[in-house]
């Protein structure tokens, strides 16, 4: 006997409401048509997404062109179920593709934010760190913006190793007091490059004056919609003894989570409403996808390139 045929509708909805895996709302789905029926026409996946990660809640249509599926909600149902098993599921991994801008550089580009993707703090006999500009007064911020993996990545902690300058007198430690991240998108309506649209900000998180990767763990995971983060960098606390001024210097920075990029786009964002659209790339179960794109060059290669670029440019 099916129970669904003997309860209303209000009541089977507030039995299925509390599954709260969205494996079991898959499962719940293949036990029979009319619970199939009931779990696709209510959007119970849809639902169980934007209750698990409130973040999503922007993403009001799903882009699919590949399941050649002609009903609207049977293609949401299974896009979200895909999305919330991805976000609650698919491997931890560094999350961080590229180092876009920092917001001062002191020695460019030996000293470039693009040193802090790699791990190593110094690379044979060379120093390997983002140091910013000097300041007088300790309350001038710092920051620091990166590309991640994906329009979608669900991050849950960061990492950043202060520099310890060994080559100079006592070895100082250039951290920071405070350090604060963002995760957002880029500004559509800006006439200007480069502008962003912060969607979330994490609290104040305390740093150590001390050489070690230092791991900040959110409260909890967060969907950045969009793929660009921000580091904050508040309150300065060393000073360089040949000038007598504040610096912060960081050797490396490193992002945790899980990236959606091989299954999902954003497309089609609507400046006014703040909406987006989904656009399903593949249906692999991401748990089985691997960390690296087909074809993606080896990461420290690709740092030294740019590195190499740089040199090129500043000699001409």
């Amino acid at each position: 006997m099916d129970f669904l045929n003997k309860l209303d509708t209000d009541t089977s909805l507030s039995i299925f409401c509390r599954l709260n895996d969205p494996s079991d709302v898959v499962r719940a789905s293949a036990v029979s048509r009319s619970w199939r029926d009931l779990v696709i026409r209510y959007g119970l996946s849809k639902n169980l997404c934007f209750k698990l990660f409130h973040q999503l809640t922007c993403v009001d249509r799903v882009n699919d062109e590949s399941s050649g599926w002609s009903k609207l909600l049977e293609r949401e149902h299974r896009a979200f179920a895909l999305l919330a098993k991805g976000c609650t599921s698919s491997p931890i991994t560094s999350c961080i593709a590229d180092a876009i801008v920092a917001s001062s550089t002191d020695n460019f580009p030996e000293e470039c934010i693009l040193n802090t993707l790699d791990e190593r703090d110094r690379i044979g006999a060379t120093p390997s760190y983002w140091s910013s500009s000097g300041q007088h007064k300790t309350s001038v911020p710092e920051t620091l913006v990166y590309k991640l993996k994906g329009d979608l990545c669900v991050v849950t902690e960061f990492s950043i190793h202060p520099f310890q300058a060994y080559f100079q007198s006592g070895s100082p430690i250039y951290s920071s007091h405070y350090v604060r991240f963002r995760l957002g998108h880029l500004d559509n309506k800006s006439q200007e490059k480069n502008n962003y649209v912060w969607t979330y900000t994490s609290q104040q998180f305390a740093m150590a004056q001390e050489n070690r990767l230092q791991n900040f763990k959110l409260p909890e995971p967060v969907v950045c919609i969009g793929g660009y983060m921000l580091i904050e960098f508040l309150g300065r606390v060393q000073t360089q003894e040949l000038d007598g001024l504040y610096y912060i210097c960081v050797s490396h920075v490193k992002v945790m989570g899980r990236s959606l990029a091989k299954s999902f786009r954003l497309v089609d964002a609507n400046d006014k409403s703040g909406k987006v659209g989904l656009k399903v790339v593949s249906y692999c179960d991401p748990r089985e996808m691997g960390e690296e794109e087909v074809g993606q060059r080896p990461f420290r290669q690709m740092v030294r390139n740019h590195l190499d670029k740089l040199l090129y440019f500043r000699r001409r």
